[in-house]
């Protein structure tokens, strides 16, 4: 089976949003310090971008990386934290930056595990909002675009480990 790749954003389209967006993030958090939690690894490419767009006096990163779906476009059902945070969050505001959200199982597990570290608050920005797929409510703060269906790669997100490095957002078609 091949696949085909369709335009959905270009590289500018997102560059034009992120950069909006990271406005919005530096008012929410105007004068307070903040710790960016990506999620890898289809968040990298985001999160260095937004990163770079924030106007906050002191912004801390680090990294999750969680197991759920493998080498399928479906979710396995099941998450495993493979990477977890080093940076102490508690009494620190938070702010994970996940790809792209769909069915919220994944983001929720993450969400209750980040509780337990303690921190002031948690707020979730994503990239893709995907939000008639999903099966958990998840509160998402802060949405950089929302794509109702397809599967999406470039931007930091992939297929098998393959188009990361586009980019602009594309959906896979395949073709028979």
């Amino acid at each position: 089976m091949a696949e085909k790749l369709k335009p959905v954003l270009t590289p500018e389209e997102i560059a034009l949003r992120v950069r909006e967006l990271g406005k919005e993030i530096s008012r929410t958090y105007q004068g307070q310090s903040l710790v960016l939690v990506g999620v890898l690894k289809g968040a990298l490419v985001f999160m260095a971008d937004l990163i770079r767009a924030l106007e906050i006096p002191r912004v801390e990163i680090d990294f999750v990386r969680l197991k759920s779906y493998g080498f399928s476009d479906t979710s396995a059902g099941e998450v495993q934290i493979t990477k977890d945070v080093e940076l102490p969050l508690k009494g620190k505001h938070v702010l994970i930056v996940e790809d792209i959200v769909d069915t919220g199982y994944t983001l929720a597990y993450l969400l209750e595990h980040l509780r337990l570290h303690e921190p002031a608050s948690i707020k979730i920005c994503c990239f893709v909002d995907k939000k008639e797929r999903r099966k958990v409510n998840v509160p998402i703060d802060f949405r950089a675009f929302e794509i109702p269906k397809g599967f999406l790669v470039g931007y930091g997100l992939d297929y098998a480990e393959r188009y990361r490095h586009l980019p602009g957002l594309y959906e896979v078609v395949r073709k028979e």
